[in-house]
Parts: structure tokens; C-alpha cells; sequence
């Protein structure tokens, strides 16, 4: 049988893993085997946190929405609610971005929300 010799393999996949580490702070950019395990504990929490992003996102959304209604003498679920009974569509993202950037059109949407909960 012919002799492997994996040093071009290893060697590649040691530059990998530290290309991958690099701006780590000491050992943990420098040392092959401290690397390793601080990339996979990385990756791990950059795979759990662009789960959680879409949650955080949308928290902040309902605060940004829960707030501008509330200068409006409504509540969220009201609020919520009040858009489903006028068949308005318009996802959170979007209610709190005109809700920061255009107050007078946010106050209309607050006016047929009213005209459709008193109703």
C-alpha cells in the first residue's frame, strides 16, 4: 500500500478554522485547538441568534406601536383588533415605521380604527 501524508489537508483545514477565528481576542485567534471551540460555540450562538432576531424585531415593533396608539387614547389589542375589522393589512414592521416617520397618517389610521370599534 501507498503512504497518505494528510499534511496539505490538515494544514488547510487548520487555516480554515483560523481564518474563522481571526479578531478573536488572544489564544482563542492564535491557538489551532482554543479556535476550534470557540468557532463552534460561535456558530452556535449566530444560528440561535438569527432565530431570535425575528423575535427581538418584532418586540420592538409592538413597543413602537403600543406606544404611538397609546398617545392616541387606544391600547395594542385594541388597536390590533380595530385594523382587522376595517380589513386593513399592514404588518407591524410597517405600523411602526409610519408611526415614527409620519404621525399625521398614523393618527388617521388611529381615527378608522375608532370609527370601527365604537361602531
Amino acid at each position: 500500500m501507498t503512504r497518505v501524508k494528510r499534511g496539505v489537508l490538515k494544514h488547510k483545514k487548520k487555516k480554515k478554522i483560523l481564518k474563522l477565528a481571526k479578531g478573536y481576542r488572544g489564544s482563542k485567534s492564535k491557538n489551532y485547538r482554543v479556535a476550534k471551540t470557540q468557532v463552534l460555540r460561535s456558530m452556535k450562538y449566530a444560528y440561535r441568534d438569527r432565530k431570535r432576531r425575528k423575535r427581538d424585531f418584532r418586540k420592538l415593533w409592538i413597543m413602537r406601536i403600543n406606544a404611538a396608539v397609546r398617545e392616541h387614547g387606544l391600547s395594542y389589542s385594541r388597536f390590533i383588533n380595530g385594523l382587522r375589522l376595517a380589513e386593513i393589512d399592514i404588518n407591524r414592521k410597517v405600523l411602526s415605521e409610519i408611526a415614527i416617520n409620519d404621525p399625521e397618517a398614523f393618527s388617521k389610521l388611529v381615527d378608522i380604527v375608532k370609527g370601527k370599534i365604537s361602531a
